[in-house]
């Protein structure tokens, strides 16, 4: 069986990271699917998903990394291009991936104590954000 549902909300940009493992183990509870895997995958050329322990000290080390790694306020070809400053976001979520897999059973995901899955926004502007969500198992 193959479900497909959808998860929606609204972010800040630059780097904000939202948890979004509760609305996923809700889905998975109510899908009436046992076991199998979930993919997880944000629309949008400007955001990210992945999974870490959702803590403020990690949360300000993610921030930090990315802005060494990528950072914002270089000029970037798609900034000529397009002139809307966010080259630095389209690169960072090509980089962090638009989706993942995870497992699950008995209606319970299947990640580590501190592992929760989170959805980052790297654009330069708040946006409204779309997940998809597609369970398959039996």
């Amino acid at each position: 069986m193959i479900l497909t549902k959808t998860i929606g909300f609204k972010t800040q940009g630059m780097c904000d990271i939202t948890d979004i493992t509760p609305q996923v183990d809700d889905i998975i509870a109510a899908a009436g699917i046992a076991s199998g895997s979930v993919t997880i995958f944000v629309t949008g050329s400007t955001a990210g998903v992945t999974t870490i322990e959702y803590e403020p000290g990690l949360i300000a080390d993610i921030k930090e990394i990315w802005q060494k790694l990528v950072p914002q306020g270089v000029s970037y070809h798609h900034d000529s291009r397009w002139g809307d400053g966010n080259g630095f976001s389209h690169l960072r979520a090509s980089l962090q991936g638009a989706s993942l897999t995870i497992p699950f059973s008995v209606k319970k995901l299947l990640l580590g104590t501190w592992q929760q899955i989170v959805v980052i926004d790297f654009d330069n502007r708040p946006r409204t954000r779309e997940v998809i969500l597609q369970v398959m198992g039996e």
